[in-house]
Formats: structure tokens, C-alpha cells, sequence
């Protein structure tokens, strides 16, 4: 018996101590990559050593000015009557403005709630308006090609888009400034020298910050959704344009700021294409029932209040 436990001990023995001498299996390892965001479709990068935009003096007068507003119609008006519908060109991804509505897919914002107002008037119901979405780049050859009856997109006024189209008077008026992601160091135009800059091509914006700051690189994409994206994955400094955008942007993303002071004034007027002088009218009329009315400022208290400094309908400049 005593023989039979001293064997017992003696196997446990040398079992334990092959344990101990096993080597133990190893663990698995992990190697992970970093990858770059991709950057947004069709980025152009604009280096500073490319030409510089000329800045042309106005040519048109006073841009401004629109005509005096009237309801009595025409053959553009009756054409879109006669069609039952408007149809209107604008950003859907433009926060604030002309944005879809996750929830009901209806589009929502100051833009378009504009462009229902002109329908209300010019059909009697504001529902029967067809949005389109249009880039910023490519408003202007939607008013030539008559794509659209109007755009109502956060569109500048100026004298050199005037040769191809025809402004309604100033329904807000917008001032360009810096987008950047707080505690970013930049603080306005000055401090983007050296910096790139996220803008969209063909835009007063895209001039003016090439003039106002020449030592920055440019980023271009199609749209200022993209801009934003640009932004937050690091892919650009900061984003250039109407504080009306940028405000836009800035509710969506907390991290963001829009910083400096006016870079240049943007006017905003609701684009026609050039020769439907009925329309610029009746669109007039439709802007100064709602200025006078109220409707305005109830449009700019639930859409823009808090996002911008200007609270007030601007006044009006009419010619004959």
C-alpha cells in the first residue's frame, strides 16, 4: 500500500513537473493599419501659386436694385400657372436653409420656406412647388437652361452673375467669415496663411478668400456639406463662406465655431432667369407682402435666430 502511494506521488511529481517545464501557448497578436479618410468626390486642390482672380469693378449700377414689385403677371407667370407647379432649384444639404427632414423627408428651412411663400402667391397653395437640387457651382446654367423657374439657395447678388441672370431684391443679408474646429488657433482670415481652406468652386466665396488671404491653399468641392465632412476629418484647416452657411454647419457640429470678423457683405436675392421681368416682379411682391406682413420675421425667428446677428427683413431697393 505504502509502495503504491509512493508511485502515485512520484507519477504526480514528474506530470507536474512536465507542466511546469511546457511552454505556454502564445498570444494571439493584433496589428492594426491606420488609412486615411478618403477625401470628398471630384477635391481639387488649388495651390497658391495659381493665378489670383481679378477683381472688376461694377459695371451694373447699383446691384441691388430689382424691380418694383407687381402681381399683375405675364407669359412667364402664366406659363408656371398654366403648369399647376413651381419648380425651384436650392440645396438640400444646406442646414438651416433647404435641408430634408430625416423623419418626414420633407424639405425644411428659411430658403424654402421663401420659395413656398412666392408659391402660395403665385398658385394659391404654397405645397405645389417642386424642389431641385442644384450645386452652387451650377445655378446660374439652371436659370439659363430654364431648368428651374427660380433658385432660391443663399445666392449673392453681384454684378458679374447679372449678366446671366436676374436678382429679385435682398431678402437677407449675409456677411462671408472662417469656419474652423474650436480652440483651432485661427481666428479670422489673417491667421490662414499657410492653412487650407475648404471652399466651393465658382462662388464669391472662393474669390474672396483667394484675394484676402493669397498665402492659403484651397480646397474645392462640390458642395458645402462636403466642406463640412473636409473639416471634421482634419482634411482641411477651415471653411471659408457666408456666415449664414457656416451657422449651418455650426448646429450640426458642436466642436466647430465660426470665428473673425465680415470677410465681404453677400446679399442674398432669389435668382430668375434673365428677360422673365413678370416673375422678378410678382417674386418682388411676394417678398414685400412678408416684410410688411410679419411673415418675415416669423421665418427668420424659427429658422435663424441665435445663428445670426441680423434680425431684421432689409430694405428694399426698387428701379422702374
Amino acid at each position: 500500500m505504502r509502495r503504491s502511494l509512493a508511485v502515485i506521488s512520484l507519477a504526480a511529481t514528474v506530470f507536474l513537473g512536465g507542466c511546469a517545464n511546457s511552454e505556454s501557448p502564445a498570444a494571439p497578436t493584433r496589428t492594426g493599419t491606420y488609412t486615411e479618410m478618403p477625401m470628398p468626390a471630384q477635391a481639387t486642390t488649388i495651390v497658391s501659386s495659381s493665378p489670383l482672380p481679378t477683381a472688376n469693378p461694377d459695371q451694373c449700377g447699383n446691384p441691388l436694385a430689382s424691380l418694383r414689385p407687381s402681381t399683375a403677371g405675364g407669359p412667364t407667370v402664366d406659363a408656371i400657372r398654366a403648369r399647376g407647379r413651381l419648380i425651384v432649384g436650392l440645396d438640400t444639404g444646406s442646414n438651416l436653409f433647404s435641408f430634408r427632414d430625416p423623419k418626414s423627408g420633407t424639405i425644411m428651412g428659411f430658403d424654402a420656406d421663401i420659395a413656398r411663400e412666392i408659391a402660395k402667391d403665385l398658385l394659391g397653395d404654397a405645397s405645389l412647388i417642386d424642389f431641385r437640387t442644384i450645386g452652387s457651382s451650377d445655378r446660374e446654367k439652371a436659370l439659363k437652361s430654364h431648368t428651374v423657374d427660380i433658385v432660391a439657395k443663399t445666392m449673392s447678388i453681384t454684378c458679374e452673375r447679372r449678366k446671366d441672370v436676374t436678382f429679385s431684391t435682398v431678402y437677407l443679408q449675409a456677411s462671408q467669415r472662417v469656419l474652423v474646429v474650436q480652440d483651432s488657433g485661427i481666428n479670422g482670415i489673417a491667421d490662414l496663411a499657410g492653412k487650407r481652406v475648404c471652399v466651393v468652386p465658382r462662388t464669391t466665396s472662393m474669390d474672396n478668400i483667394r484675394r484676402g488671404q493669397p498665402a492659403a491653399s484651397l480646397l474645392t468641392v462640390p458642395s458645402w456639406a462636403d466642406c463640412l465632412v473636409a473639416l471634421q476629418q482634419r482634411q482641411v484647416d477651415a471653411v471659408s463662406t457666408d456666415d449664414a452657411i457656416l451657422a449651418g454647419m455650426a448646429a450640426q457640429d458642436p466642436y466647430t465655431a465660426v470665428v473673425g470678423g465680415p470677410i465681404s457683405p453677400e446679399p442674398y436675392g432669389i435668382g430668375i432667369p434673365k428677360g422673365d421681368d413678370d416673375l422678378v416682379r410678382f417674386v418682388n411682391a411676394t417678398l414685400e407682402r412678408i416684410r410688411t406682413s410679419g411673415r418675415w420675421q416669423e421665418l427668420y425667428d424659427e429658422w435663424l435666430v441665435g445663428a445670426l446677428h441680423e434680425s431684421s427683413p432689409p430694405t428694399p431697393t426698387y428701379q422702374d
